[in-house]
């Protein structure tokens, strides 16, 4: 990957082809993210976006050329370059990957109160996919499920709500990690702004979590057990860097590591979750401060 990553941020022209390219395939318009964050990061926010306006132009002839609507290409343009620019450009300016990601973290949490003060009606804004999602379940014949979405559409459509802020908040953390990898394996590249295996979200955002949660019990208000959830799930990404970090310090064989990746997709919930709790508990306890440094 780091030659590729070489070449991306030689010239221009490959920056320009390689996100073009990327973003034309659906399965690779999260490479087109990845690639944004390197180039920001390497060449500087100016010279990326202008890439990224050649590249966004070319993908534009190309949808009319194919009858692809514009809007969708520029949505598509838009839904990716962008989180990717300011996500690198925070990082640019902090210099700190665990301080991006906080803060991408309390955004997340704006987003899903502001959701609901948006969104007067939520079952009738999630309404379509509720109905693909019984069809759903009935084609699959997933009775119970079914039946819940029927008889609580309103808990369906918390629950939509909190998924859809928490993918997108995962995918901009994904474009934001990786696009950082590739960008620090560049050969002669020193800038570095931290290691992932030592991200921490810290005390204080364990405790905004805690009281959210508190209150939520409290009011029964679902906004603030939306709001407390997603900042709960979020801790899921310290909880992976404990475990690169119990790799690195030899606490951890590199297969777990790499099985608890290729399990993710299976067993995405189980494993959020448990990633979470152990991410949750280390921002209180601190144990990769408390355990002796190898080596």
């Amino acid at each position: 990957m780091q030659p590729l990553a070489a070449w991306l941020v030689a010239r221009p022209q490959n920056a320009v082809i390689g996100l073009a390219a990327t973003l034309l395939l659906p399965i690779l318009q999260i490479v087109s993210g990845i690639i944004m964050v390197l180039l920001v990061l390497r060449q500087g926010a100016r010279l990326a976006v202008v890439e990224a306006a050649v590249a966004g132009g070319l993908l534009v002839i190309v949808g009319l050329v194919a009858g692809a609507p514009v809007a969708e290409v520029i949505g598509s343009i838009t839904s990716t370059w962008l989180p990717a620019l300011l996500f690198a450009l925070v990082l640019q300016l902090t210099r700190s990957l665990t301080l991006t990601l906080q803060l991408s973290a309390l955004l997340a949490l704006g987003a899903v109160a502001a959701y609901y003060v948006a969104v007067d009606d939520l079952v009738a804004h999630w309404q379509p996919v509720l109905l693909m999602l019984q069809d759903w379940a009935q084609a699959n014949e997933l009775v119970e499920q079914g039946r819940l979405m029927q008889e609580q559409p309103l808990l369906t459509a918390n629950m939509l709500t909190m998924a859809f802020v928490l993918a997108n908040w995962m995918l901009y953390a994904i474009f934001l990690l990786l696009g950082y990898w590739l960008f620090t394996g560049i050969p002669g590249e020193n800038r570095h702004y931290g290691r992932f295996c030592d991200l921490n979200f810290g005390r204080v955002m364990a405790l905004i979590m805690a009281v959210l949660s508190i209150l939520a019990l409290l009011v029964d208000a679902a906004w603030l057990q939306s709001t407390a959830f997603v900042l709960f799930a979020v801790f899921w990404l310290q909880g992976l860097a404990v475990l690169h970090w119990m790799h690195t310090d030899g606490h951890l064989p590199l297969f777990v590591v790499i099985v608890t990746y290729v399990l993710l997709p299976v067993l995405h919930v189980f494993l959020v979750t448990a990633l979470a709790v152990l991410g949750y508990v280390d921002a209180w306890f601190r144990f990769r401060r408390r355990t002796p440094v190898h080596g």
